[in-house]
């Protein structure tokens, strides 16, 4: 398989404070990364670099496409903590159609083509007959099903997850990866999770993280191996 993305010798942080030291990490097409850690070790940090929400203090971020190096790559991000106001008037529909933005004119309505992927989405997440149903209205694994739409719509190369078992109960989380599965068909997936039993489960390849990051093939993690990494 082809790289998707690779980090080279980066090291990040804040307010002077180095979070991520030395991060060498490789995604590949149809790769499915689970990211593990200690609260503070530098999850989310990472995953603010591979989005371009942050800047490295030293070190090279690539992207690849078809083999060839690119300058950008299209990600979909189901945050951690959505910036969703569950008060403000807005619909199932607009939710997911709203992950199109970036790929109309500002001044230009949505496409036909845009409609049809939109009810298509929206099909595949199951949440047929709820298109107009204010989001304030929904629980929380259909309010997850709609933000998991919204990543997924723009049919990005690479779709990021931030703890998406926020908000759900245990019945629809079996429900969401065999979800994953399914899309990682098509799309690498990269998955951040203090669940460490539901990443090696799911995972092709894990990367535990605590300010230096070591990964590896889910099948060669050992209890050791993170022990080592939670208690550096």
């Amino acid at each position: 398989m082809q790289s998707l993305i690779r980090l080279k010798h980066i090291s990040a942080g804040y307010d002077h404070k180095t979070v991520l030291e030395d991060i060498n990490l490789t995604v590949l097409e149809h790769d499915f990364l689970g990211i593990i850690g200690p609260n503070g070790g530098g999850k989310t940090t990472l995953v603010k670099l591979i989005l371009g929400l942050l800047s490295p203090v030293s070190g090279t971020i690539h992207f690849y496409q078809e083999g060839k190096e690119v300058s950008e790559i299209s990600m979909g991000y189901l945050p951690q903590y959505t910036t969703i106001d569950k008060k403000f008037p807005i619909s199932v529909y607009d939710v997911v159609l709203s992950g199109l933005n970036k790929q109309k004119s500002l001044f230009k309505p949505f496409t036909k083509e845009h409609h049809e992927r939109t009810r298509a989405v929206i099909a595949r997440m199951g949440l047929e007959g709820l298109e107009q149903r204010p989001i304030g209205q929904l629980s929380g694994g259909q309010l997850q099903r709609a933000l998991l739409g919204r990543a997924l719509v723009s049919q990005p190369q690479v779709l990021i997850l931030d703890e998406p078992n926020t908000y759900i109960d245990k019945r629809f989380e079996k429900h969401l990866y065999e979800l994953l599965k399914e899309i990682n068909q098509e799309h690498a997936i990269i998955l951040v999770s203090h669940d460490i039993n539901t990443v090696l489960h799911n995972a092709k390849t894990v990367a535990c993280v605590n300010h230096i990051l070591d990964y590896r093939s889910h099948t060669e993690v050992t209890e050791e191996w993170i022990e080592a990494f939670f208690n550096r």
